[in-house]
Parts: C-alpha cells; structure tokens; sequence
C-alpha cells in the first residue's frame, strides 16, 4: 500500500491518539503507507504528543493555529498528499486498522473513484439515527442516491479527485456528506464496505443538531450547484396546476380570469424560469471549479 496516504484529523484527542498512534504508526510502517494527521488547533497536549512521533520517512504532523473545522481540517490532509490515494479515519480510535486494508483491496478492485466504510452494523443511539435517515431522506429527495453511510469518516477517494472536488465543500462537519454526494452527482463509482467501529473510551463526539442543521442547508446548496430544477420545477407546477384548478371553473362561469389565478400563474412562471436561470448559472459555476487550479489551504506548520 505504497501509494495510500491515511489523513487524520484531530481536535482535542490527545488522549485517543496516545492509545491509538502506536498502533497507527507500526500499521503504516509494515504496509508502506504514508501518515499525515492534522492537528487542528486544540487545546490539550496534542500537538507536544505528535513532535514525539513524527518520522519524515512516513509520517507528518501539520497544526493549525486555530480551529478550522472537520472539513478544513481534512482539506488540509488532502491538499498535503502526494499518493495516488488517499483514505481518512477518525482520530478518536475508534476505526480498525484491518479496515483500512480493506477498503484500499475493494478500491483497486473494482478501480472505484470513491470507497465509503459502511458502518451500519454499529449500534447508534436513536437520536443519532433519526438524524442520519432526515439528512439521507432529504438527500434522496434532492438528488438520487444509492449509499447508505455518507457521513462516514472512513473514505478512500482518488487523491486528484478529491482535490478537486474538496473546494466545493464546507469546512465543518458537513464536509463527508457533501463530498460524497458530489462523487455521486458526477457520476464517478462510489461504493460501499462494511466496517468495525468500536465504542469510543475518551472524549465524546462534537455532532449536534447545529451539525444537522447545517448539512441540510449545504445539501440544498450542492443541489442548487448541480440540479437546481429538481427544486424550482415542482413549486413551479404546482402553482401551474393550482391555477388552473383555480381559475378553470371561475372562466366558466363567465368570470374572466381572476387575480388570484395570475397570481398562482405567474408565480409558477417565475420559479420556473428561476430554474432555467439557475441551470444555466450552476454550469458555469462547475465547470468554472473543474477547470481551476486547485489553492493550497492556508498551513500553519
């Protein structure tokens, strides 16, 4: 696995990574791949804990001043590698190495753009799981899916293609979502592999409903960016239709056409030009970011 870089990013696991990054970094010395772990500005003992262990042969520590986010955090990893691919984890621990192997075998396998860790056989608390299935169910509305897990932590993707694809994403935890529905909205092969997630024994998670809240705003955003009809065009029937509903019968009886059905009326006429508008704005937009040099994200160290 000389041509798989792991990316880690870490906040405020300094407990976590001293259990975890022994293993970590006799796994990566064994199978020949490289290490990058960002610390993303915390405020324990990370960083000191990291200079103990950074090797230059294979393994680097980037820190940031401040905190950026999970995605930052995981922009920074990427934009760092120099593998052909490049797979994140958590740096709580609780992902198993023999995982990792795994998914690099399904991904040179099936020569797959994007392979996600499908961890649904891991117990989640019921608050967790409406969550997931809400973002999932409006996803699916948005746009079509086929994957189960998008917000897994553990991916491999095609380095050159999440460098690419990683500036439309957002730097909070949002990033896992919107990524990969971005790999699916272009229609890359994205799949799936069950994975072993153990219960985590330090810290706790920072995913809260501000974290739903805004991974459903940035679904809305990738769906604007990629298929704005699939948004504008039922409100834009549905006001066609209720018009007509409306002011049919009216007409009939001699009436005329009453306010209340142009309103209806032109009201659809605008969401659905807002669509045609939207359409033509979200090509140039996507074929504006294909075509851009990927920026380095700003380093701290």
């Amino acid at each position: 696995m000389n041509d798989l870089t792991v990316v880690i990013p870490a906040y405020n696991e300094e407990q976590a990574l001293e259990r975890f990054l022994p293993e970590l970094l006799e796994f990566c010395r064994t199978n020949g791949c490289k290490l990058i772990i960002v610390n993303d500005g915390s405020r324990d003992g990370t960083k000191e804990l990291l200079s103990r262990f950074t090797d230059p042969d294979f393994f680097v520590a980037i820190h940031h001043k401040v905190n950026r986010g999970y995605g930052g955090a995981i922009k920074t990893g990427i934009h760092a590698t120099t593998t052909p691919y490049v797979i994140t984890i958590d740096a709580d621990g609780q992902h198993r190495l023999e995982d990792v192997a795994a998914l690099y075998a399904v991904m040179r396998k099936n020569d797959a753009e994007l392979v996600i860790g499908n961890r649904k056989k891991y117990k989640e608390s019921l608050y967790r799981r409406t969550g997931k299935a809400l973002i999932r169910c409006i996803a699916g509305l948005l746009m079509p899916i086929s994957i189960h897990d998008l917000n897994s932590g553990m991916k491999i993707y095609h380095t050159d293609l999440a460098r690419q694809y990683m500036q439309m994403c957002p730097d909070d935890m949002a990033f896992s979502n919107i990524i990969s529905l971005i790999f699916i909205n272009k229609r890359h092969l994205v799949l799936e592999h069950p994975i072993t997630v153990v219960a985590r024994t330090t810290g706790r998670s920072t995913i809260g409903i501000k974290t739903a809240f805004d991974t459903i705003l940035e679904l809305f955003h990738i769906a604007m960016m990629f298929d704005p009809m699939r948004i504008l065009f039922p409100p834009a029937l549905f006001f066609m239709l209720f018009s007509a509903v409306w002011g049919i019968p009216i007409l009939l009886r001699g009436e005329g056409v009453s306010v209340g059905t142009l309103f209806l009326f032109v009201t659809g006429l605008i969401c659905f030009f807002l669509g045609l508008l939207a359409e033509q704005l979200a090509l140039i937009r996507t074929t504006m970011l294909s075509q851009a040099p990927c920026k380095e994200p700003p380093r701290d160290s």
